[in-house]
This record gives structure tokens, C-alpha cells and sequence, in this order.
């Protein structure tokens, strides 16, 4: 008698996921950059105090007629220990979605890794991304509060 193992299958991207995710992300970062042009950036104190758990800060680095580009960064007590989040973000607006395209200074991020690989990607490593960056907003929203809005 023999046993055999089944075979692993292969990631299949979750397509539907991965565009709700972008489209609420492209709604939470349109009410934090709604009205502001290239170069300004809003500032959100993620605690009691700006020291507490620092700020999230998101910058309108370039606009076009169709796309929004925006760093969205996180400045605290522990950046002298860890590496704070940092992403760039595109915002697409005919079609209202949001998109990493680059986390920690790295880009081009595939729908699906083989895993594992050499990088340790997640075999869903951009909507994982994505999600990321829409609790990260969430949370600013709900539980932030204005630190002063700031120009570059």
C-alpha cells in the first residue's frame, strides 16, 4: 500500500480582492489629499501626542489629468531602531484605484510569487501590500488627528 501526498496548488491571484482593496484605498486617500496640489502633504498624529506613535504623512509628489502620485510615510520614536513604513502610491482616477508600486524602496510588485522564492515574497505579496496600506489609513482615520498641514 502507498501513500502520496497531494499536489500543491499554485497561488491564484484573487483578482476581486486585490481591486476592492485598490478602490478603497483610492476613497481613504481622496479624503486625505482631496484639494491639495504637488509638493503639499498632510500630516496625521497617530496618538495622544505627536511622540506617542508618531505621524503618518502623506505628500502629493506629482499630479496629472489622470493619475495622482503620493508618498505615504509613518515618522516616530522608532526610527532610530526600525526602518518606519514608506510607500509610493498611485492614484488612478478614471478608474478609482489606488496602488502600491513601491514599499520600502521596492518596486514592480508581481500579482503572484512562486513560493518560496529568492526575495521571500508572499505568493500574494501586492494585495498584501495594498491591504496594509488600507488598515494603515484606517487606523490614521480613525484614531488620528490633525497635526498641521504643511507645504514641502
Amino acid at each position: 500500500m502507498s501513500f502520496s501526498t497531494p499536489a500543491k496548488r499554485a497561488y491564484v491571484t484573487d483578482l476581486k480582492s486585490l481591486q476592492a482593496e485598490c478602490a478603497s484605498n483610492f476613497l481613504r486617500l481622496s479624503r486625505l489629499v482631496s484639494g491639495r496640489a504637488e509638493g503639499e502633504r498632510i500630516d496625521i498624529a497617530l496618538g495622544e501626542s505627536d511622540r506617542s506613535f508618531g505621524c503618518l504623512h502623506v505628500e502629493v509628489e506629482e499630479q496629472a489629468p489622470y493619475t495622482t502620485r503620493l508618498n505615504v510615510t509613518q515618522s516616530g520614536m522608532l526610527e532610530a531602531l526600525v526602518d518606519s513604513p514608506r510607500m509610493r502610491v498611485h492614484l488612478y482616477h478614471d478608474v478609482r484605484m489606488a496602488e502600491v508600486v513601491d514599499f520600502q524602496r521596492k518596486r514592480h510588485f508581481q500579482g503572484r510569487y512562486r513560493y518560496p522564492n529568492a526575495h521571500m515574497h508572499q505568493p500574494d505579496e501586492k494585495l498584501q501590500l495594498n491591504r496594509f496600506l488600507g488598515e494603515w489609513l484606517d487606523h490614521a482615520l480613525e484614531h488620528g488627528r490633525s497635526a498641521g498641514s504643511l507645504g514641502a
